[in-house]
């Protein structure tokens, strides 16, 4: 059974992150898009991440992430992902970045919107909630965060049948030395999650509450000290990238 705590992750009022695009996750994104000269990128942030050799319209309802867009990208068009302002067909290609989690109700409709909205390929980067409740971090340490994810990240199955057509989810490892998602990244790399500036108060802990935050920090930070977690997982230490459950889903009608 999965802990009951209160889930205080609210997707309408997040702090600005600055992005740090990893070249080889956009590499697998560009390719998705196939031939794409259209491109929506839906709940499109600041920018990480669209293609740079491709008309891209941007969507971004959040005020404070759409005014620091760069200027050298796109602005964005303000609306919901639940209903897109463009018509059926309109655009070659749609694409969504490590955000669907946080649509809320409008997932299934924005997923469906994606759909509704391109003519060929749907890209999505996602995560398998079920692989990443594997991570030792969650397993062993904070399995609130697996609670997060279960709740905010709609299953792969659901993702699929909202598509519809053709469908290829793809497993992309998180490199240990990745510039995006650096929770993530930490797969090999722990000492860094109990570092007083490290990310161990990163936006995805933080969502977390204190005292459960606090205290798996701490079982992390003495089983370092006495070895157990290099028993367990050292092997880790020695890869170049593990799977934590991030998927990379491209759909064809």
């Amino acid at each position: 059974m999965q802990p009951d705590i209160e889930l205080r992750f609210d997707p309408e009022h997040l702090s600005v992150v600055a992005a740090h695009e990893d070249r080889r996750y956009a590499e697998l994104i560009h390719a998705g898009l196939g031939d794409a000269r259209t491109v929506v990128n839906v709940w499109a942030g600041t920018g990480a991440y669209e293609p740079a050799d491709r008309y891209v319209l941007a969507i971004e309802p959040r005020e404070i992430l759409a005014a620091k867009r760069p200027l050298e990208r796109v602005p964005a068009i303000r609306a919901r992902p639940g209903a897109l302002p463009l018509g059926d067909r309109s655009v070659d290609a749609a694409m969504a970045v490590r955000s669907i989690h946080e649509w809320g109700e409008e997932r299934e409709r924005g997923v469906r919107e994606l759909r509704r909205v391109a003519r060929g390929a749907v890209v999505l980067m996602t995560l398998d909630a079920t692989v990443s409740a594997e991570m030792w971090l969650q397993r062993d340490y904070l399995p609130e965060i697996a609670t997060i994810n279960f709740e905010m990240f709609p299953s792969i199955a659901e993702i699929t049948s909202w598509l519809g057509g053709t469908v290829d989810v793809r497993t992309v490892p998180v490199p240990r030395d990745s510039t995006d998602w650096p929770l993530s990244s930490l797969w090999g790399r722990p000492e860094e999650l109990v570092a007083p500036d490290g990310p161990g108060r990163s936006r995805t802990l933080s969502a977390l509450p204190a005292d459960e935050l606090d205290r798996g920090l701490r079982k992390l930070a003495r089983d370092l000290a006495g070895g157990s977690w290099d028993r367990r997982h050292g092997h880790l230490r020695a890869l170049y990238e593990y799977d934590v459950g991030l998927r990379l889903i491209v759909a064809t009608p």
